[in-house]
């Protein structure tokens, strides 16, 4: 792979990495571990929280995108 290619594909990354995170930073995943079916569990002096609905929607999220991904290269 040359170069050029290669490097706008790493500024791309990046460009979208920083986009999730300032969206991370002022709440906009909020609703990550909230959705019916997760399950939450809050004691005295403990947490749990385990996003069973959550991980199957990024689940099906990434494996759409990667077959985009892989249908456009």
């Amino acid at each position: 792979m040359e170069a050029r290619p290669l490097g706008l594909l790493i500024v791309g990354a990046g460009a979208l990495l920083a986009a999730v995170g300032v969206t991370v930073y002022y709440g906009g995943f909020s609703w990550f571990g909230r959705l019916p079916g997760d399950i939450r569990y809050q004691g005295d002096n403990t947490r749990v929280v385990i996003p069973i609905t959550s991980m199957i929607l990024v689940s099906v999220v990434l494996t759409l995108l990667a077959n985009l991904a892989r249908r456009w290269l």
